[in-house]
């Protein structure tokens, strides 16, 4: 096994990591500008205002995009599996 491999797993890992963090982050920011926007125009300044909208629309961004992310998990993971003889040299 050489580094090169070791160095395409981890990229691919990370690329990986970035897909499925993305619909929840980007769900997070767009809740979360709203309500800032929404805040500073009725000059409203609550805590659990801007906390458990954002809340409530990443748990909906789970459920919606739950799916996905495991499917693209058990793909990755059983490519990583399939590879394993390979990279040690066995077949």
């Amino acid at each position: 096994m050489d580094t090169s491999a070791v160095l395409d797993i981890a990229v691919d890992a990370l690329i990986l990591a970035a897909k499925l963090c993305l619909p929840i982050l980007i769900t997070a920011l767009v809740v979360g500008f709203g309500i800032s926007l929404l805040q500073s125009m009725t000059q409203i300044q609550e805590i659990t205002l801007s906390f458990v909208p954002k809340a409530a629309a990443v748990a909906v961004a789970l459920l919606v995009c739950g799916h996905w992310m495991i499917a693209e998990l058990t793909t990755f993971t059983t490519g990583l599996f399939d590879s394993i003889p390979g990279l040690l040299g066995g077949g």
